[in-house]
């Protein structure tokens, strides 16, 4: 069987070894060992070592020894950090974008000036600052805090800020603009609009692409979208792929935004394959730009890989081969529905303790559900603790009927899941900004 190389270590990485395990064997390297990654190596006949994906040398050697053929990365920092440049120079085939390719999420000020060329209209009015003096013009467009800031590089779906709920009246604003400018050399500074958020994933082979079903995500840490934004708190997908906001010709201008920039990202040379999603907002004067991200979304990917009709195998080879089209990558006409569990501290305290938590997996199973460990390793049987201070593991439902999926996950983790332990409550309601 054809060896497979994945790096990461969330809850993303936990459900894509799920699939690259079902047609490849499974090779990693873990800074830890996620319970759910090293479940489907052992069950691929893989191979793991403890180390950090981050050192190359290691990376090398591994892929080397192992005599491994392909390689997929879905981290942002990974990405950045050239990984799956690595993976090419050894002469692997690749399921995502070089670093270069990736840059279209590391830097958002490039991601803009793409868009501004292709589809000028769907950019909010934004400022994109590289010093104090731009900074304080920009401030004097705005009465009070009626605008985002949006630092430059990877934040981990944490550092964007939005007027009004994560920092309060202008000054408040300006100074979090200016730690951001300070930081990395440029902040943008972006109108505050109101509308429906969503995102639009689609799988490409860097000619073609694929757009996978709507998903509406819950980046706030608390009920009706309060508190701190986070990595994301739970998903859901419906039936149709779409949302009840939304049409397809919403989705078509879209695609055509991704189609287009991935075509001008590998104008030059085939620098992005495997995901892109945009982030947009449906707003009274048309659909608006918000950002791109170069890989899966987390926990995104847990709802669309679980929506894959197609064996997610067959789409990698097709993306490697170059030939992903629509008749061969197919999703069920089902509804996902993802909660996240996390400490009661995520998000909201920088406290570095472990979290240690019991958590009945036979429960979880044996109601049809499916778990998906990201930042945690297992102490002993039904135990295991947190390993940083980020999400701990998500819960997933697929099936006909939302409501049902949403009673199943909720009744299934008041039965399973230690009480100490926290998630949002509301996971299955649209909420409009």
């Amino acid at each position: 069987m054809e060896k497979c190389l994945l790096l990461g270590n969330g809850g993303r990485e936990a459900v894509l070894a799920e699939y690259i395990s079902k047609g490849y064997s499974l090779y990693s390297v873990l800074p830890y060992e996620n319970p759910s990654i090293i479940d489907a190596i052992n069950e691929s006949n893989g191979k793991y070592i403890i180390g950090s994906p981050f050192d190359k040398k290691l990376v090398e050697d591994f892929i080397r020894k192992e005599n491994i053929q392909t390689c997929v990365v879905s981290s942002d920092n990974l990405l950045q950090e050239g990984l799956i440049d690595l993976a090419k120079s050894l002469g692997l085939k690749v399921f995502g974008p070089t670093s270069k390719g990736a840059k279209l999420e590391w830097s958002k000020t490039y991601a803009l000036d793409i868009v501004k060329k292709i589809k000028p209209e769907m950019v909010i009015k934004n400022f994109c600052i590289t010093n104090e003096n731009e900074l304080e013009d920009a401030m004097k467009y705005y009465e009070n805090d009626e605008f985002v800031v949006k630092p430059e590089g990877l934040t981990g779906g944490k550092g964007v800020k939005v007027g009004g709920i994560h920092f309060k009246g202008k000054n408040e604003g300006y100074e979090y603009a200016k730690s951001c400018l300070l930081d990395s050399g440029k902040v943008i500074v972006q109108q505050k609009i109101e509308g429906s958020e969503f995102t639009v994933m689609a799988l490409t082979d860097g000619r073609n692409i694929v757009v996978t079903p709507i998903t509406f995500d819950y980046p706030y840490r608390y009920e009706n979208d309060k508190g701190p934004g986070t990595g994301g708190m739970g998903c859901m997908s419906f039936k149709d792929g779409l949302l009840p906001f939304l049409n397809q010709s919403d989705v078509d201008e879209c695609a055509d935004l991704i189609k287009k920039t991935i075509q001008y990202v590998n104008k030059d040379s085939i620098e992005f394959t495997g995901v892109i999603y945009g982030g947009f907002f449906k707003c009274k004067d048309g659909i608006k730009f918000i950002e791109f991200n170069a890989r899966f979304g987390d926990p995104e990917a847990i709802n669309v890989l679980n929506a894959l009709q197609t064996p997610f195998t067959e789409v990698m080879k097709h993306i490697t081969n170059g030939d992903l089209s629509t008749n061969n990558c197919k999703f069920l006409n089902k509804y996902t529905f993802t909660v996240y569990i996390v400490s009661k501290e995520y998000a909201v305290s920088k406290s570095s303790n472990p979290c240690i938590f019991t958590l009945d997996k036979n429960k979880i199973t044996d109601a049809g559900l499916k778990l998906y460990f990201a930042n945690s390793k297992q102490i002993e049987q039904n135990k295991y603790t947190s390993v940083s201070t980020s999400r701990l593991f998500a819960i997933e439902a697929t099936g006909e009927d939302l409501e049902n999926l949403r009673k199943k996950v909720y009744d299934v983790i008041e039965q399973a899941v230690d009480t100490k332990l926290d998630y949002r409550k509301d996971i299955g309601n649209i909420y409009v900004h």
